[in-house]
Formats: C-alpha cells, structure tokens, sequence
C-alpha cells in the first residue's frame, strides 16, 4: 500500500499554484497568477512533489506539461476547490438566516414539465431552503451526482447511472411535431412510427442529449439512417425551426404544450413503445444527505407517487 500524504504539506494555496500553473502551462504565468516570487512558487511545486512522491509536472523548452500523475493531482485539486466553495456558500447561507442548501440538477425535460409546481411547494414550505438549480444534459447530471457536485439529480432512463441510487420520478410522452404545411401533417395521420417518419428530415437537439441517442438508437434499429438538418439546444429552438418548416421533431409533449399553441404545430402521436419514456431522480450512493436534501428527496418521491 501506498503512503499516504501528509495533509500538513500540502496547503490551498500550493494547490492553487499548481492548477494555475498546469492551466497556463508556465510556471511564471502561474506564480503571477498566484502573486508568489518565481522562486517561492518554484520551491512551493518541489515540495509539492516530495509530498506526494510523484512527478508531477514535465518541464520543457515548450513550457510545463502534467504527467500522468500530474492530471489525477488536478483532478483531485479542483474537487478541492469545489467542495471548499460549497462549504464556503453553505456556511454563508446559514449567516444570512438560510438553514439548507440543496443542489439540483435536471434535464431539460424534468425542468419544463415536472419540477417548478414542486420547488413552489417545497420552498413555500421550507422558506430557510435554498436549491440551486441547473438544467444539464442527462449523462452530465449523473457525472456531476457521482462526482459529488449534485445532490439530486433528475434524468432520462436511459442513461446510464453506475454508482446511483435511483428511483422512478415521472413519465412523459414523446411525439413529433411538424408544421401545418408538412407532407406529415398534411397527411392528417394522428399516430405514427417512428420508422415511417425517418422519410423526412429532422430538427433535433445538440449531439450529448438523452433525446437524441434515444431517437438515433431507434433510426439504427430501424436501419434507416436519421437524417439532421438543424440541431439545436434547446426545446424552444426546435419548436420555432419546426414551425418554419425545417423539419420534423420528437420532443416530450408536456414541456412545448405552450410552444404547440403559440406555433400552430401539427401533434403526430408515436406508436413506438419506448415514446413513453421515464424520468429517474437519483443520488449518489452512500452518499450521506444533509435534512434539507432528504426532505427535497422525499417531496420529490411524493410527486412521484401522485
């Protein structure tokens, strides 16, 4: 086994020196960066390397470049620094009279359709709880929840989630919409496959959405290749692309309701089996929640339950 480092020879702003200087690629860029002499932030990286028993960083005429070991160092590093702001936001929270902090990160979908009417409640009911609220890609929430930068996630079901404990949330129905002048919708079907739609062209989300490998899949599957005109990033978007007749769009009906009607889009129902699609709220597992998360996680579940 390993020895381990001591924690005494290794302080914050050593730490800091050597992301800036990994970033920058230079040890002077660097020790500006950090107001340290040259020479000071030169012996600080020494040190720092006899702490830890590696090497660290690879010097050259072209600059500094990390090794191996250098990249799991600032890995580590920069979870420092985040879980330091965390505690740093948290502990002011509780100075301005907030009493929990809880970090939620949620698909577009769960956003749009699911979670304001929830965190309206939650909040009204616990006005000394604050959530911090990003809307992420799916593979990116459970990447942020196993790496301890989300308490709580909510997230397609197909994404792949090692290391989580999850739980069913919701369901949403996936159709496709086109505009009025359409072939599609001038064809007046009301339910299709998605197989007989990969005749025409589609808009689509941005390549790291759970949506579009969903649909992709099913293209592959079908063995007819899904034909993108326009990609975009958000629902919004696609909805007005549609609506100039860019193409067709599988998007969850609850969350472009709104769009639907201000667009005049054509609604085309899916008759494929996976257009049902579950959302999944997650935690890390072993992860030990703070009462604001588990109370964020239980109101969560009865909304699931109703």
């Amino acid at each position: 086994m390993a020895n381990p480092i001591n924690p005494a020879r290794v302080d914050f702003v050593t730490l800091r020196l050597f992301c800036a200087v990994a970033q920058s690629g230079s040890i002077t860029k660097g020790a500006e960066a950090c107001h340290l002499a040259l020479s000071a932030a030169s012996r600080r990286l020494s040190d720092f390397e006899a702490a830890t028993g590696s090497k660290l960083l690879e010097r050259s005429s072209q600059g500094i470049a990390l090794t191996p070991a250098g990249h799991v160092a600032m890995q580590h590093a920069m979870r420092l620094f985040q879980g330091f702001e965390q505690f740093s936001s948290e502990l002011g929270d509780y100075s301005s009279g907030v009493r929990g902090h809880v970090r939620l990160w949620a698909n577009m979908s769960a956003l749009t359709e699911f979670l304001p009417t929830t965190l309206a409640t939650f909040l009204a009911q616990h006005p000394d709880i604050r959530v911090e609220v990003e809307e992420q890609l799916s593979g990116d929430i459970v990447r942020a929840l196993v790496d301890g930068l989300a308490d709580v996630g909510v997230f397609a079901e197909n994404t792949p989630a090692y290391g989580l404990d999850v739980q069913p949330f919701q369901t949403d129905e996936l159709v496709v919409l086109c505009a009025r002048q359409h072939p599609l919708a001038r064809s007046r079907v009301k339910q299709t496959s998605f197989k007989a739609c990969l005749a025409h062209e589609f808009v689509g989300l941005n390549r790291s959405s759970s949506l579009l490998e969903l649909t992709s899949r099913a293209a592959e599957q079908a063995g007819i290749p899904m034909r993108l005109r326009v990609q975009v990033r958000s629902f919004d978007a696609m909805c007005h692309m549609i609506a100039a007749n860019l193409g067709i769009g599988v998007v969850p009906l609850a969350a472009c309701k709104a769009q639907v009607e201000a667009l005049d889009l054509k609604v085309v129902r899916l008759s494929d089996a996976w257009a049902t699609r579950r959302l999944l709220m997650a935690t890390k597992t072993g992860a030990e929640l703070s009462p604001a998360t588990r109370l964020l996680v239980g109101q969560l579940l009865k909304q699931a339950s109703t």
